[in-house]
């Protein structure tokens, strides 16, 4: 490490705080020339990045003096004038506090950047942090951030428009869904008057008028809040559109579903299996995600959520991007973050979505249960959300098999579904590899596969721990050999062709997660003795992915490879 250098940017710069070298010292050739207290060019640059940690929600810290190698350089720059110089470059919206501390023998300046009550432009650009970069974000979406911070809630507010603007053929779109939960207190429900309905789904205020919600639900946009889209190939021509606007939003959603359901193939089982049919796309997942991409949207632009059905692929994408800690990586098993609480809970209430972002999880289980992958939702530019369903071919093999788990909660539990698809695919898993599947964290993956430990498929056990791990390494679990060929039974039985797992696969999803494999290892998950297993990995060490693990003589006690995987 170089002589004042500090452990290393990952180390030290996060959301809330920044290094920054002083701008204007580093000439072409990378010489470092002296510091100057009053330096213009670094008091330029600052300015910037003190207004985009301002943006961030909870400010931040800049420390000035130390360059992008990690190095303390110190800086002579002068806390006051800076502080002045800053407050003047943003346009006397940023007060900045400055303090000289020493650091490793070198004088450097903390800047501590309170957050903004109003969105700071420098430039013209409105900026703030994304993990530890600064990006341009529009004003509307700076405030619907700091509305969601404060608990703000735009669908709850006074609409300004009367009960009496509701769409009589919105409000009975609204009792159809009611009616068609089933449930007592739902259907009880949609037998009230209007006024009394729209009163009980929390859409009055008590002076008589709509809310926001109300008007989205239930009397419409001059813009569309859908836009589905027809294609029977990916790329190829619309055959069917759904965008009218001027509907309120359970209208485009009826319509919506209608259209869906009509491009949506029912794909028939064998006699005895679930309800003898089910949809290539799980009509509960559809509904949820495209619920999920109108509620949890952005209202303040007019840009429709977006529902493009290619195929056996739909991809709803709305305005508006991820709001209080949720990612890709923990959407499943994060707190709900409504963006519109007041319109989630409506869209509850009438028995068309989940309650407290249960959503999700809906859509998870019910692809996964049919054997599609999960679905895929991710953060794309705008921001926008971006939700994938992708219904390929039907898994019947699977659901087959599923039918014969038991205890029967285990087919409809998401954290065993998950559980024991990574099975199915790859015959073998841990804490560490379920852990990231799930969203949860280890312990709590052990839990869930401590669930599936005494579980049986066709009367079977289902698991058999790996044999061979060494002492204090992580326990693990595979199929058993019965299990496996239940598995094959149920893909007979239905006319379903698996890719086979192969041993090669097995050794090589082994080594790479644990480090390392034996022939033991291997043996116990792909249930064959030791002596008929050794060429697999023979095979993979004379391609530079294995290698020994302990000198002596091959075969021996404890002997081992280790994985080296892409280093060879």
């Amino acid at each position: 490490m170089a002589a004042g250098a500090v452990a290393s940017a990952d180390d030290l710069e996060a959301k809330h705080v920044d290094l920054k070298e002083e701008a204007g010292r580093r000439a072409r050739g990378g010489a470092i020339s002296p510091s100057l207290p009053r330096n213009e060019q670094a008091a330029a640059a600052l300015a910037v990045e003190a207004a985009c940690m301002a943006n961030t929600p909870g400010g931040g810290y800049l420390v000035v003096g130390v360059d992008d190698d990690c190095v303390v350089r110190g800086t002579s720059l002068e806390t006051e004038w800076l502080r002045r110089r800053i407050y003047e470059l943003t346009q006397r919206a940023l007060t900045v506090d400055a303090t000289a501390v020493t650091l490793r023998e070198s004088r450097v300046v903390i800047l501590r950047c309170p957050e903004a009550l109003e969105p700071i432009r420098v430039n013209g650009r409105v900026r703030w942090r994304v993990d530890t970069s600064c990006v341009e974000v529009d004003a509307s979406t700076w405030h619907e951030r700091r509305f969601l911070t404060i608990g703000f809630d735009w669908s709850a507010q006074p609409s300004g428009r009367p009960v009496t603007d509701a769409r009589a053929s919105a409000v009975d779109r609204a009792r159809e869904f009611l009616r068609a939960s089933q449930e007592e207190r739902a259907v009880e429900l949609a037998d009230c008057g209007d006024a009394e309905l729209l009163t009980r789904l929390n859409v009055v205020t008590p002076d008589g008028l709509l809310t926001n919600a109300g008007v989205v639900a239930f009397v419409g946009r001059a813009e569309p809040a859908l836009d589905y889209i027809r294609r029977e190939t990916a790329g190829g021509d619309s055959v069917n559109r759904v965008r009218q606007p001027g509907r309120g939003l359970v209208e485009e959603l009826h319509e919506v579903e209608q259209a869906i359901r009509l491009a949506n193939p029912i794909r028939h089982l064998p006699d005895g299996l679930v309800a003898g049919q089910v949809r290539q796309l799980p009509p509960s997942a559809v509904r949820e995600t495209i619920v999920n991409g109108c509620v949890h949207r952005d209202w303040n632009t007019a840009e429709p959520t977006l529902v493009e059905h290619d195929g056996a692929t739909l991809v709803v994408t709305s305005p508006g991007g991820f709001i209080g800690g949720v990612t890709p990586q923990n959407i499943i098993t994060h707190p709900s973050q409504p963006r519109n609480r007041a319109l989630t809970e409506l869209f509850a209430a009438l028995r068309v979505a989940e309650r407290e972002g249960a959503g999700v999880d809906r859509m998870v289980r019910e692809m996964v249960r049919v054997g599609h992958s999960a679905p895929v939702i991710q953060e794309v530019p705008g921001p926008r959300i971006r939700a994938a369903l992708v219904g390929d071919i039907l898994d019947k093999g699977w659901i087959a098999f599923l039918a014969q788990v038991g205890p029967p909660t285990i087919r409809t539990d998401l954290n065993s579904l998950l559980v024991l698809r990574r099975l199915v695919d790859h015959w073998w898993v841990d804490a560490s590899t379920a852990a990231p599947l799930l969203q949860r964290t280890p312990l709590e993956a052990r839990g869930a596969i401590d669930g599936l430990v005494d579980a049986v498929v066709a009367g079977v056990p289902l698991l058999d721990e790996v044999q061979g791990v060494p002492d204090g390494a992580e326990q693990a679990w595979h199929l058993t050999g019965d299990a496996v060929a239940a598995l094959a039974r149920a893909d007979v039985a239905v006319g379903h062709r698996r890719r086979p797992v192969t041993r090669e696969q097995v050794a090589r999803s082994w080594a790479a997660a644990r480090g390392r494999i034996s022939t033991t290892e291997l043996a116990s998950i792909v249930t064959a003795h030791a002596t008929n297993v050794g060429n697999v990995l023979k095979s993979l060490e004379s391609r530079g992915e294995l290698a020994p693990g302990r000198e002596g003589a091959r075969g021996g006690g404890g002997f081992f490879y280790r994985y080296v995987g892409e280093e060879a």
